[in-house]
C-alpha cells in the first residue's frame, strides 16, 4: 500500500512543549521528515501544548511530582489524536509510556556532556570555599556535593535563557546546562565549558530526542522509521534499562552513558545520596546486542551495594 504522506493542507501535527530549546528539536523532527521525503515544511504543523513542569516554575521538581510533568499534557493530546507524533527531550521522558503509545524514534544524539557555566570561572575546581552555585537538577546538585561539599546550591528552574539571566543578577556565581541544549539553539556566546563525563557523568539519556507515536499508527511508524538513529537507540537501550531497574526519577539522583566503541558498547552508571555525601559507580563492556541487560544488572548491582534507604532524603 502507498504510503499517504502529509500536505499543507492535512498536515502532520507534531506536538512539543513551548520552550525555544523544545520548539528547536520540534523543527529538526520536521525538517528531517520533510527531506527524507522531498516535502515542504508546510506539510508539518507545529503544535505547542502547555505542560505543568513548565507552568510552574516556583518549586522544586521533586515538590510537584518528577519527570511526567513535562510529558502528560502531551501525551494526552497524542492519544486523543489531537497530534500525530510527540517531540521529548529524552531525558525528561519516564521509562514507562502510557497504554497505546510508542517511543521507538530517536534522532542523532547530540553532545552528551554538561557545561559549566560563569561568567568569569572556567570550571568547578575554581570556585571559592561556600560559593553559591544554582541548578534545578538533583543529579547535577549531589555530584558537585559529593566534590565539594563546601558549596552552596540553589534552586535554579526555568529553561536555559530564564536560567542564564539568573546568572547575569547573581542569584549564584556558576550554573550548568546541557551542551546539547546549547548547541541546538546555536548559542555560541555562552561561556560554555564542557565537563568531561569522567568528571561529571551525564543524565540518562542526556542530549537525546525521542519521538513519541501511537501504537497503532501505521502510517507515523513508516514514516519515522525513515529518521530513527539506530545507534542512538541502541545506547538509549542500555540507559534507560539501568534506569527503569533503579525505578529513576527527577526525585533521584542518578547518572548513567552508554557509548559503542567498534562493536561493543561501554556502560557507565553512578547513583548517589541526594546530600551528595555518597556516591557508587560501575562500568561494564560488552555486545551492542546485550545493552539491556547489561543496563539491569549493573542497576542491580548498585543497589545491592547502596542498600535501602540510599535515595532518602534528610533535611
Amino acid at each position: 500500500m502507498t504510503l499517504r504522506l502529509p500536505t499543507p493542507t492535512e498536515p502532520l501535527k507534531i506536538g512539543t512543549r513551548g520552550s525555544p530549546l523544545a520548539l528547536a528539536q520540534a523543527y529538526e523532527t520536521r525538517s528531517r521528515l520533510a527531506q527524507a521525503f522531498d516535502l515542504d515544511e508546510e506539510a508539518f504543523e507545529i503544535v505547542v501544548i502547555k505542560v505543568t513542569g513548565d507552568m510552574i516554575q516556583d518549586r522544586a521538581l521533586k515538590e510537584i511530582g518528577g519527570k511526567g510533568l513535562f510529558t502528560k499534557e502531551i501525551e494526552e493530546d497524542l492519544l486523543s489524536g489531537k497530534i500525530d507524533i510527540a517531540v521529548h527531550s529524552m531525558k525528561d521522558m519516564p521509562v514507562e509510556q502510557p497504554g497505546g503509545l510508542l517511543l521507538d524514534t530517536y534522532l542523532p544524539r547530540e553532545d552528551v556532556r554538561d557545561a559549566f557555566i560563569s561568567g568569569a570561572l572556567t570550571q568547578v575546581a575554581d570556585l571559592a570555599e561556600g560559593a553559591v552555585v544554582g541548578t534545578s537538577s538533583l543529579r547535577r546538585k549531589a555530584q558537585l556535593l559529593n566534590r565539594r561539599p563546601d558549596l552552596q546550591v540553589v534552586e535554579f528552574r526555568g529553561n536555559v535563557q530564564t536560567r542564564l539571566k539568573k546568572l547575569e543578577e547573581k542569584v549564584a556565581e556558576c550554573t550548568f546546562l546541557a551542551m546539547a541544549g546549547l548547541n541546538r539553539l546555536n548559542m555560541n556566546e555562552v561561556p560554555a565549558n564542557p565537563i568531561a563525563p569522567d568528571d561529571m557523568l551525564p543524565a540518562v539519556a542526556q542530549g537525546a530526542i525521542g519521538i513519541e507515536r501511537r501504537g497503532d499508527d501505521a502510517r507515523v511508524a513508516e514514516m519515522l522509521e525513515a529518521i530513527h538513529d539506530g545507534p542512538t537507540g541502541q545506547r538509549l537501550a542500555a540507559e534507560r534499562a539501568f534506569l527503569k531497574t533503579l525505578d529513576g526519577s527527577c526525585e533521584t539522583p542518578i547518572a548513567g552513558l552508554a557509548e559503542l566503541e567498534g562493536g561493543s558498547l561501554r556502560l557507565r552508571g553512578e547513583v548517589l545520596r541526594p546530600d551528595g555525601s555518597e556516591s557508587l559507580s560501575d562500568e561494564d563492556h560488552g555486545d551492542i546486542a546485550d545493552g539491556p541487560e547489561m543496563g539491569r544488572a549493573m542497576a542491580l548491582k548498585l543497589l545491592e551495594k547502596a542498600g535501602p534507604g540510599f535515595f532518602d532524603w534528610h533535611s
